[in-house]
């Protein structure tokens, strides 16, 4: 074994003061080595330079440097130094706080015009069933005739309201066609006719001599037809033929 002055085997064999001598020695030692490792894996840029321009104090990127120019404290990004320069006090970091989002008004004239289409359904609803309702309450007006009629003679157009007004009467719109020519084969007819209370009314149609001679003699038709008019409504049948025999 080589002669070593600090080997293992001398000093437990010397006094206790060569013992304390190597044993401050070998903590120096590691103490140096310690530092060396430090330095070389600690990460760049997390070094301090004391304000006295002593050594470098090695901290984390959140350490806060003590006032005193001590050890340095490592710290949360949100640590607050203490004002006594006691432990770092610790602050949760502020949370963001969600903005209440306004409810998007609706557009004026949209609603204006979706208002304007209900009414005017609405509207069109109202009358389409004032109409329906007039329709049922007003008299409804057919006509017929009674029959064939020799010439000479009086013919008759009934008409006939239903239901029948109680009070008063109603006038009645007509118009008249046919092959039968008013002035020559009839008295010629003014409309309106008349509906009582009864609920009938007629047209009579005086029947003239025929002049066309004795070669030309045939029956001619008296056609009445009843027309719209205010107050009632037309039924069916609506109009009426009469024959003039000859």
């Amino acid at each position: 074994m080589a002669k070593n002055e600090f080997s293992m085997t001398r000093v437990h064999g010397r006094p206790n003061k060569q013992r304390k001598i190597y044993m401050k020695y070998q903590n120096n030692v590691l103490s140096a080595l310690l530092v060396t490792l430090v330095v070389a894996f600690a990460p760049a840029g997390h070094a301090e330079r004391r304000p006295d321009g002593g050594p470098t104090r090695l901290g984390h990127a959140n350490t806060a440097p003590s006032p005193d120019g001590g050890p340095t404290r490592f710290g949360h990004p949100n640590a607050a130094p203490s004002p006594d320069g006691g432990p770092i006090s610790i602050r949760p970091a502020p949370t963001k706080r969600a903005r209440p989002t306004a409810a998007r008004r609706p557009n004026a004239a949209a609603v204006n015009l979706a208002a304007n289409e209900v009414a005017s359904a609405e509207s069109e609803e109202s009358s389409a069933n004032s109409e329906s309702e007039q329709d049922v309450q007003m008299p409804v007006i057919s006509i017929h005739a009674v029959d064939n009629v020799a010439r000479g003679k009086i013919g008759t157009f009934v008409l006939e309201m239903k239901p029948a007004l109680m009070l008063g009467g109603m006038y009645v719109n007509f118009s008249v066609s046919g092959t039968a020519v008013a002035g020559v084969d009839y008295v010629a007819v003014v409309s309106p006719a008349y509906i009582g209370q009864s609920g009938y009314g007629v047209i009579q149609i005086q029947t003239l001599p025929d002049r066309r001679g004795s070669g030309l003699r045939q029956a001619y038709s008296v056609v009445i037809t009843v027309q719209d008019g205010a107050g009632y409504s037309v039924g069916k049948p609506r109009s009426a033929t009469m024959w003039i025999k000859p």
